[in-house]
């Protein structure tokens, strides 16, 4: 009996041996799966601003777990804060929010405050991360930029292009920590537009990761590598969560760039960038990718567990590449001037910023007419054996929105509407995410005509005449599926 224990002793731990990554992607399934026992409440949306960070900040103060201190300020004199925890012998920094419209990150960071304040099943991972890494979080680094939900700082400049000039004081301040503080390891934490795809596959590039290049050459020193190790195990982690979704960016040196020259000044830096996800406007889906990247790579780095990874399996991890759209109408056919072509439409969304409580509306746009069969639709529709005309626009106005009833609206859809004349318009104070269609006042001139860079409004008709599809500001509805909720539409 001994005998049989011994030797199944020894199988366990060459099992253990041969498997010795797979902690990293039990610790990122684990971080994934009880994420909503550390989501931060006071974010379900990606635009919130400087004021409703700060007094979580401020709550943080009262646990000694961490130390929290006003270290600068913004063009404006909004307060850029860094949070420090942890008591090892790795020091580590991360930042988010260098772009102030790129907020994904901020979200994650403070679940990752209260993954760090509980004690649950992930008790080893927090006391291993606690006791051997010195965490540094600048969770806000653009308070302007976020402020207006713009890529800029207040005085137009990209912090990212600034790692040089050294222009702004957001720039000299996370120039100054990373001299002072000297991290082993250093996030910078982004968003990417989400029509980034994993190569030239349909899927999105929900997450990519870079390890910057610090020189044109791209070379790799000890610096980089560690970066790249790294990357190598949290790719491994997040392939079980969202197969086929993680990509690299492209490594292309760029002088101006913080990542690249702090990893020239000696940390290893990983980039991750959040794109996007399907059904995920809000990004709490990519929110929850980030805090598991997150927990996985801290794990990775308490343990040195990058060191059992290969600089070979950086380069297998494919680049992302600009190939998405959000709509994609296939093998349609328009006919116009006497003629009729085959042909493919791509639609994309651009959100518009007002002064509502959501922050923003949706206007849509035709940005690719032809063969579109290298790209491909977050939403796609089958064409085939349909023709493609412009939306109509209602010739007789309605009183206010209130005529518009959603059995009007719906069949008015049915009879290849898409716009519809009103003697009084709403207020544009109001949601503009509440039109049942796209409304116009009763003198208005709006034309639908299929255009590069004109407005995704038509109809997709069958042979009969009958309408299959109504595309309203470019979203789709489909008259013989399911009643279509209406409220997309836009005040042109």
């Amino acid at each position: 009996m001994k005998n049989i224990t011994c030797s199944i002793l020894t199988l366990m731990t060459l099992l253990a041996t041969q498997c010795q990554r797979k902690p990293t992607t039990y610790v990122a399934t684990q971080a994934f799966e009880m994420h909503e026992s550390y989501k931060e409440p006071a974010f379900q949306s990606r635009r919130f601003k400087h004021q409703d960070m700060v007094p979580l900040l401020e709550e943080l103060k009262e646990n000694p777990l961490f130390e929290v201190q006003k270290v600068g300020e913004s063009v404006e004199k909004r307060a850029i804060y860094l949070v420090k925890a942890g008591t090892g012998k790795t020091n580590v920094l991360l930042w988010s929010q260098m772009h102030g419209d790129e907020s994904t990150a901020t979200m994650a960071l403070f679940d990752l405050f209260n993954f760090l304040q509980q004690s649950d099943d992930l008790d080893p991972v927090r006391k291993q991360i606690l006791e051997n890494i010195t965490l540094y979080v600048v969770p806000m680094l653009n308070p302007d930029g976020a402020e207006q939900f713009k890529r800029r700082n207040a005085l137009e400049i990209d912090l990212n292009r600034d790692a040089l000039q050294l222009q702004s004081p957001e720039a000299r301040l996370l120039k100054s920590l990373r001299d002072s503080l000297n991290p082993v390891f250093g996030f910078n934490l982004h968003d990417q537009s989400r029509y980034y795809a994993v190569s030239t596959t349909s899927k999105p590039a929900t997450i990519s990761f870079l390890a910057p290049a610090y020189d044109t050459a791209q070379t790799v020193n000890k610096v980089r590598g560690r970066a790249m190790r790294t990357i190598v195990g949290m790719n491994e982690a997040l392939q079980h969560l969202i197969p086929g979704q993680v990509a690299k960016y492209a490594d292309e040196h760029e002088p101006r760039a913080f990542g690249d020259n702090i990893q020239k000044w000696g940390t290893s830096v990983i980039l991750i960038e959040s794109g996007g996800y399907n059904g995920d406007p809000e990004k709490q889906m990519i929110r929850r990718l980030n805090f598991a990247s997150m927990i996985s790579a801290l794990q990775l780095i308490a343990a040195e567990g990058y060191q059992n990874y290969t600089l070979e399996d950086y380069y297998e991890i494919p680049e992302n590449a600009r190939t998405l759209f959000d709509v994609v109408i296939r093998n349609v056919r328009y006919q116009e001037n006497g003629r009729d072509t085959l042909l493919d439409v791509g639609v994309m969304r651009d959100e518009v910023e007002v002064a509502t409580a959501r922050g923003f509306y949706t206007q849509s746009s035709v940005q690719e007419i032809g063969d579109m069969r290298v790209f491909y639709g977050y939403e796609e529709v089958d064409g085939t054996g349909l023709i493609l005309v412009p939306g109509k626009v209602y010739g007789t106005a309605f009183e206010d929105l209130a005529a518009l009833t959603p059995q009007r609206s719906l069949q008015l859809l049915r009879e290849g509407y898409t716009t519809v004349r009103l003697h009084t318009l709403p207020d544009t104070a109001a949601d503009p995410l509440q039109l049942p269609l796209n409304i116009t006042s009763a003198s208005g001139k709006v034309s639908h005509t299929l255009s590069i860079n004109g407005g995704a409004d038509f109809v997709l008709k069958q042979a009969d005449g009958q309408v299959r599809y109504v595309i309203v500001n470019g979203f789709v509805y489909d008259l013989q599926g399911e009643k279509p909720a209406l409220f997309h539409g836009l005040i042109l």
